[in-house]
C-alpha cells in the first residue's frame, strides 16, 4: 500500500494516520523517542504490507506486471492501488478526497518534529502538488513512477511502469476490489485488538 491507502486504512486516529503516512519512511527498530500512540500506527502500517503481500489478489496484481519489471512489482501495485482508491474515493469515504487530503498535510505538519527526515523533506511538495489527490489521475502515478525511477542509483527498468496500469487496467482494478474490502476488515480488526476505534 503506499500513502492514501494507508491514512485511509489507518482509521480515524490522527496517531494511526500520522504513524500510517510515516511507515515507509521508518526502517527497522522504531526510534525511541516516537510516541507509543505513534509508534502503534507505524507498527499497524507494517502489518498492513504484510497482509497486503500474502493477499491472493495483491499476488494476481503482481503476477501482471512485465517480467521485465517484476522487482518493481510491488511498488508499482501500490501506487495502481493508490490510484482506484483515490479514483472511486466517493465509495470509501464520506468526506471529498481533497478535504482528507488537506487534513493529512496539515496532520503532518503539525508533527514536524515526528516525521522522518526524509517524509519532512518531501512534504512542502508532497503538499504543494497534492501528491496524495493527484493519484486519481493515472498519468500521475505514471509521472511518480518515473520520477522515482530517476531517483534510483543504477539503471532501471521502471521507467514507462505507468503504461502497464494502462493496459492491464481493468484486471489491476478487479484486483483492487477484490483486495479492498479485505483490508478495511483487517486493518479494523487489528484497531479494535488492542482498543482503538474502527
Amino acid at each position: 500500500m503506499n500513502f492514501l491507502a494507508h491514512a485511509w486504512l489507518a482509521g480515524e486516529l490522527p496517531a494511526d494516520r500520522l504513524g500510517g503516512l510515516m511507515g515507509d519512511f521508518v526502517k527497522g527498530p522504531l526510534p525511541a523517542g516516537l510516541p507509543a500512540d505513534v509508534a502503534a500506527g507505524v507498527r499497524l502500517h507494517r502489518r498492513i504490507d504484510v497482509f497486503a503481500d500474502t493477499h491472493p489478489a495483491f499476488q494476481r496484481s503482481r503476477a501482471r506486471v512485465s517480467p521485465e519489471r517484476r522487482r518493481f512489482a510491488g511498488v508499482m501495485v501500490d501506487m495502481f492501488y493508490d490510484h482506484f482508491l483515490a479514483y472511486h474515493w466517493a465509495r470509501f469515504h464520506a468526506s471529498p478526497l481533497a478535504g482528507f487530503t488537506a487534513e493529512m498535510y496539515g496532520l503532518m505538519a503539525a508533527n514536524a518534529t515526528l516525521l522522518p527526515p526524509r517524509l519532512a523533506a518531501i512534504l512542502p511538495g508532497m503538499r504543494e502538488s497534492d501528491w496524495l489527490a493527484s493519484y486519481r489521475s493515472a498519468e500521475s502515478v505514471a509521472y511518480a513512477l518515473d520520477r522515482m525511477a530517476r531517483r534510483l542509483r543504477r539503471e532501471n527498468t521502471l521507467p514507462g511502469a505507468g503504461e502497464e496500469l494502462l493496459g492491464g487496467y481493468a484486471g489491476f482494478e478487479a484486483d483492487f476490489f477484490d483486495f479492498i474490502d479485505d483490508a478495511r476488515r483487517f486493518a479494523a480488526a487489528e484497531r479494535a485488538v488492542r482498543g482503538g476505534p474502527g
